[in-house]
């Protein structure tokens, strides 16, 4: 220890001295080693410097952040009225998942194979990165990728896949900034509904759908695997093509999951052991034909675009519709066929709208003939033209109720008449009806009576009332636009105001849609127009004059009529003007467009018919047997429509009271008791605004004396009656009844005393007589007899062998003995007795000459009405801007009715046919 030993003087010493010594050696390149340093220094800065200005020259034109481009395309699916899928609309299959929604299982499939930092970084991933740019060194450019989660949601959303510095460098900072803009659960979201998963499947919940037919929450382990491992290379993955490839990529993605601690090694093999096409689920290649609902979607498609910012090619919602997918193939049937209808060209064309008459939900519209591409043009909604006499219930009579409490009854002259400018208007039979009540005005749909009411309503309220039924007047009406001039309409639009008149007065706006649901399960309720647009009073009495326009011999609607069903109609049609017919070889029976519109209580139809024309072509024109098409196809409608549903009657409100009145009487007079039925029409009122005069021309008339006896011995009922104020024009109409039974008419005539013969023994004969005196009739007078029973023969009374007699007897007459006298059978003939006896005859011989007859003189002409028997073809006159040399431009003249009441018949004529 002491040898070694230094002083602190020696080692400093020896410290210089070995200084020296080395400073004695060669010198070290200082100089240029520090050359070097600061050549890589500047070089460095420079780099830096440039690099900088690159990445901000490539930052520069990145493009901005945009929320819709982050969210992709998802289809819309459209349900029917059951919430049954009819179409799914949009660019792509996909179906949207909330984050939410997404199971622990399918995020930790994800995290693991595609960025298991990714709740660490913010966008970028440097760790990553620095590993990428060694092996993209040694092996090339974008032979090794470190893309984050957040940075394949940016790749997706608005860069191109090519490999490039300038889309690397924008991606980097696209997702930097996504990454301060969003929370990692929405970017993780946004990136499990983008990517594709081949097989028309875009997002993963489209995907576990596709090929397993399951919701995520029910994906087992090796199903979520399979799924995660599709995106890298969807179609080199596909496990319908490439099973084994397919297994392969499956594999991994379970290695994958262990390797991060979210699965055991135990699970991992399990899930690797399993066959990679067991769960797969056929692909389902069909196509759902739309055709026949397309003009009903057309409607949705619009109307969800009206409800506010949606967007059913993008945004994937879930629309429920109103449509009747059985009523919409009816009706798509029924235009693009001649299964129920013959159409004369193929060329006509024809609309349809079928309405719930409660609610306003459309079930149904018919969007032309022979349409051959989605979204053309909807004969239904976009085609409005004139809507001729069916305008008359909407701007005339139904004000004329609404304001002025017109009935059934009030009466208006048709007479010879002019607009107020002195025009001339006629009626499309070219006579005229004297006076007539507002329901035969209406049902026959005379011109006159109808400009008449409009004058008397009012252009401004007609206007009004019109426009609260969703047939709004962009400027000031006229007088023509009484017979549907000035106004051209949709069958969309007729149905919406007629359903208003069968829905008691509540107008709801026709509507496709129920509901959307948004994505994030929000529902959207589609708030329609709903509103009371008139008194229930006077949607009650138009509807009931509307039915007359289908049933009554002189309506115009009878072919669209239902007798099954209590239905109101209204026809109309227009016409060419003399100009067109003159230039077109159009003869006067054909006319532009044929209209049929009407209602029950549960549906309401408008249906329109005609002809394109286009400018500078030659015009087409309905004939006689195109014109009744519109009728055809709204009584098919009907009938099929009321094969599913009960169809009630319409209920009379508080607010209309029924009234009896006499026929013909102007003002009106109320019949009394004693008034007979054939002189009385039974019309509706106002409550308040009924008739208050009642008839004294009718009185009670005394009833007949009656009586009646058995004679036995003639064995016959002898049946007598008297009536003290008899005259010529007296008749009596014997009734009878045996053994408390129903009543048959025996006679009516003139006579006052009948025989009844061979009444059945033991049986009781009920006779009643009826007095008629001008129609009118008294009460029945009544009475009764007993027919006595047969006598029974004795049991010692047999028929005994008669003998021969003996030679010199008498054989034709025997003497009695001598003292003894004749002994004579009691009479038992009751005849007569008490003057009151029932008298019934059963023995087939009884006189019903006039059984059933009635009031053989009953009137049922009432002001005008024998002579018109409109056969209902459409074969209308009406007249459109000018169609008469004598009508005002813009006059529509209806339905000319036929001129004899003679009943139809054959009320249901095969629609095949071309004349009735």
């Amino acid at each position: 220890m002491a040898e070694k030993y230094n002083t602190r003087e020696e080692r400093r010493k020896q410290g210089q001295t070995q200084k020296k010594g080395q400073n004695k050696g060669p010198k070290k390149p200082t100089n240029m080693l520090k050359r070097i340093f600061l050549i890589l220094v500047t070089i460095g800065i420079i780099g830096l410097v440039a690099g900088g200005a690159a990445m901000a020259y490539f930052i520069s034109d990145a493009p901005e952040l945009d929320e819709k481009l982050l969210k992709d395309p998802v289809t819309s699916k459209i349900l029917d009225e059951n919430g049954k899928l009819l179409a799914e609309i949009g660019k792509e299959n996909r179906d949207f998942v909330n984050y939410e929604d997404i199971p622990d299982l399918v995020e930790e499939a994800f995290l693991a194979t595609e960025d298991s930092r990714f709740y660490e970084h913010h966008g970028v991933d440097f760790l990553r990165l620095g590993s990428a740019v060694i092996a993209n060194v040694k092996n090339g450019f974008g032979s090794e990728g470190a893309s984050t989660l957040t940075q394949q949601v940016i790749k997706r959303s608005y860069l191109t896949p090519d490999k490039t510095i300038k889309r690397k460098v924008q991606e980097m900072w696209l997702s930097i900034q996504l990454e301060r803009k969003y929370t990692k659960e929405e970017i993780f979201e946004m990136y499990v509904n983008k990517i594709f998963f081949a097989n028309r499947a875009n997002g993963i919940l489209t995907a576990s759908q596709t090929y397993y037919g399951k919701d995520l929450n029910e994906l087992k382990l090796n199903e979520a695997a399979m799924l995660v491992g599709l995106p890298q290379s969807p179609s080199r993955y596909d496990p319908y093509k490439y099973p084994e490839r397919a297994k392969e990529r499956r594999d991994i993605v379970l290695h994958l999951m262990n390797k991060h601690g979210y699965i055991s090694e135990t699970e991992m093999k399990n899930a690797q052991s399993i066959d990679i096409t067991e769960g797969l689920q056929e692909i389902d290649k069909s196509q759902i034909d739309t055709t026949a609902y397309d003009a009903f979607i057309d409607l949705v498609i619009e109307e969800v675009g009206d409800m506010g910012d949606y967007n059913v090619f993008t945004d994937g919602l879930e629309i429920q519709t109103t449509i009747d997918k059985d009523a919409q193939e009816y009706v798509y049937n029924m235009l693009n066929s001649d299964e129920i209808i013959n159409y004369p060209s193929k060329d006509l064309q024809a609309g349809v709208t079928l309405l719930d008459t409660e609610t306003g939900e459309i079930k149904a519209v018919g969007g032309g003939r022979n349409t051959t591409v989605k979204r053309g043009w909807n004969y239904a909604t976009d085609a409005k033209r004139s809507p001729g006499s069916t305008i008359k219930p909407i701007l005339d009579y139904g004000p004329a109720v609404e304001y002025l409490n017109w009935s059934t009854y009030h009466q208006i002259k048709d007479e010879e008449y002019t607009y107020s400018n002195g025009t001339p208007l006629k009626n499309a039979s070219g006579r005229h009806y004297g006076t007539v009540t507002t329901r035969e005005a209406l049902a026959r749909s005379l011109n006159i009576p109808a400009l008449k009411t409009l004058q008397a309503v009012g252009l401004d309220r007609a206007r009004d009332f019109a426009t609260d039924l969703g047939i709004p007047f962009d400027k000031e009406i006229t007088e023509s636009a009484a017979l549907g001039g000035g106004k051209d309409v949709s069958t969309l639009e007729l149905a919406g105001a007629y359903s208003s008149f069968g829905n008691n007065g509540i107008y709801n706006e026709p509507h496709s849609v129920k509901k959307i649901v948004l994505r994030d399960k929000t529902t959207i309720k589609n708030k329609t127009d709903s509103k009371p647009v008139m008194k229930d009073s006077t949607a009650f009495i138009v509807t009931d004059m509307l039915k007359s326009v289908m049933k009554e011999p002189y309506g115009t609607g009878r072919l669209a009529n239902i007798p099954s069903l209590p239905v109101a109609g209204k026809t109309g049609s227009t016409n060419f003007t003399p100009e067109q017919r003159a230039k077109n070889n159009i003869p006067s029976s054909g006319v532009k467009d044929s209209w049929m519109a009407g209602y029950t209580t549960n549906y309401t139809v408008a249906v329109w018919a005609g002809y394109d024309n286009a400018s500078g072509e030659q015009m087409e024109y309905l004939g006689e047997s195109s014109q009744r098409i519109p009728k055809y196809i709204f009584k098919n409608l009907m009938e099929h429509m009321a094969q599913s549903k009960e169809t009630k009657d319409f209920d009379q409100p508080d607010s209309v009271v029924k009234v009896g009145v006499i026929k013909g009487s102007n003002p009106a007079v109320k019949a009394n008791e004693y008034t007979p039925s054939s002189k009385i029409t039974y019309e509706y009122y106002v409550k308040g605004h009924e008739p208050t005069q009642v008839t004294t021309e009718y009185e009670k008339i005394d009833s007949p004396g009656i009586s009646a006896s058995y004679n036995q011995e003639s064995n016959e009922i002898n049946l007598s009656w008297s009536y003290p104020k008899g005259n010529g024009n007296t008749q009596f109409e014997v009734k009878m009844s045996v053994d408390g039974g129903a009543q048959s008419v025996l006679k009516k005539s003139k006579d006052t005393s009948l025989t009844i013969p061979n009444p059945t023994p033991g049986s009781k004969y009920t006779f009643s007589v009826v007095a008629l005196v001008d129609n009118q009739q008294s009460d029945p007078a009544s009475t009764s007899v007993k027919i006595p029973a047969e006598a029974e023969v004795p049991e010692d009374t047999e028929d005994e062998e008669i003998e021969d007699p003996a030679e010199g007897e008498d054989t034709e007459q025997e003497t009695p003995p001598e003292g003894e006298e004749d002994k004579q059978d009691e009479d038992k003939n009751n005849n007569g007795e008490n003057g009151n006896n029932d008298n019934n005859d059963n023995n087939g011989n009884n006189d019903n000459n006039g059984n059933g007859n009635g009031n053989g003189n009953n009137d049922n002409n009432g002001n005008g009405n024998g002579n018109n028997t409109d056969d209902g073809n459409g074969n209308n006159g009406e007249d459109v801007e000018g169609g008469d040399d004598t009508t005002d431009p813009g006059t529509v003249e209806e339905e000319k009715p036929a001129e004899t009441p003679d009943p139809d018949p054959n009320p249901d004529p095969d629609p095949n046919q071309d004349t009735e």
